[in-house]
């Protein structure tokens, strides 16, 4: 059932069933989460059985503000707090020492945990009711709404296509930013960039004062959302090209090529009426905020192929790049 997430009666619903135990279809600025009480083993494991998540693939926990992380995280080092203040509420997941009496469900089993403030207003409506609750609800987590290792939703219409019309999905529309958010690991001494996103290193280096340092260097890196080989996938082959190659494969096939969807911001020449092509933004941050939709949509045509050409290999593109790498490895 999707209600309008601007509407204070639907936030008190998307409350009682948090409260209750349920599990909750919630925009965030990124991708719609499947959210649940972070706190509650058995909220946390409907999630994985609902998304068919191996229990060991640790959540995001998703709070209201910086100082709700208190309530799952300990022994905070100071480049993570200058790195909260920079980008909360933002697109931004710290991973932390986890308190041993909290979230160990929702870790994954770790002893670090993620958390993050998001900034849509509908998911900060959400928390602070639930900050507010008897009793009340210090955390959500909320990872992609959708089946795990696929593609993932950024419309309330997607959550629902997943899980149909049981699921309570609050509508806060098409998500802005479209792809998960970046992970940095601040549990070794000096932050680590685990998964690349809307915020870049650079702009995470200048936040905290220190570079990023490479997980060869600190150790075992701990279990993070979204940073598995293969992910974000859909029914369709995802295929890497430059545009040279991709003009040289539509060519050898010519009027006969069918079944098959292009993305590319390159013009290409195309010999069938058979090929989808959808052109991609020359800007990076349009091109995140549409990506997901875009392989969800050439999934509904019924297509088996999609190729897509290269993305450019500058730091802007590294969230991009990095979900399309996944999606071509599934």
């Amino acid at each position: 059932m999707i209600l309008d997430g601007a509407s204070p009666a639907a936030i008190t619903q998307a409350v009682q069933a948090i409260s209750a135990g349920q599990l909750l279809g919630l925009p965030t600025e990124t991708v719609y989460g499947l959210a649940a009480d972070a706190a509650r083993p058995d909220a946390v494991a409907r999630i994985f059985a609902a998304k068919g998540r191996p229990s060991n693939h640790p959540l995001i926990v998703h709070v209201v503000d910086a100082a709700g992380v208190a309530h799952f995280a300990r022994d905070m080092p100071a480049f993570a707090e200058r790195l909260m203040a920079a980008f909360w509420p933002g697109p931004l997941t710290l991973i932390l020492p986890r308190r041993p009496d909290v979230g160990e469900a929702t870790a994954g089993g770790q002893d670090s945990i993620g958390v993050r403030c998001p900034s849509h207003p509908v998911a900060q409506a959400v928390l602070q009711a639930l900050a507010l609750a008897t009793p009340p609800v210090w955390g959500l987590a909320a990872p992609s709404a959708n089946q795990f290792g696929r593609v993932s939703p950024t419309t309330a219409a997607h959550v629902a296509g997943e899980f149909g019309d049981s699921l309570l999905v609050l509508d806060g529309g098409p998500c802005g930013v479209g792809i998960e958010s970046t992970i940095v690991d601040c549990t070794r001494g000096a932050p680590v960039l685990l998964r690349p996103g809307a915020i870049s290193r650079a702009q995470v280096e200048a936040a905290c004062g220190q570079r990023l340092q490479g997980d060869a260097a600190l150790g075992e890196a701990p279990r993070a959302s979204g940073t598995l080989e293969a992910h974000y996938a859909p029914a369709a082959k995802v295929r890497l090209m430059h545009a040279k190659a991709l003009q040289t494969s539509l060519d050898l096939l010519g009027a006969e090529a069918a079944h098959i969807a292009v993305y590319a911001r390159t013009p290409l020449r195309m010999l069938s009426s058979q090929v989808l092509l959808r052109r991609m933004p020359d800007d990076a941050q349009a091109t995140a905020q549409q990506l997901f939709s875009a392989l969800r949509d050439f999934d509904t045509q019924g297509v088996k192929l999609i190729w897509v050409e290269s993305v450019p290999d500058t730091a802007e593109w590294d969230g991009v790049r990095d979900r399309l790498q996944r999606a071509a490895a599934a």
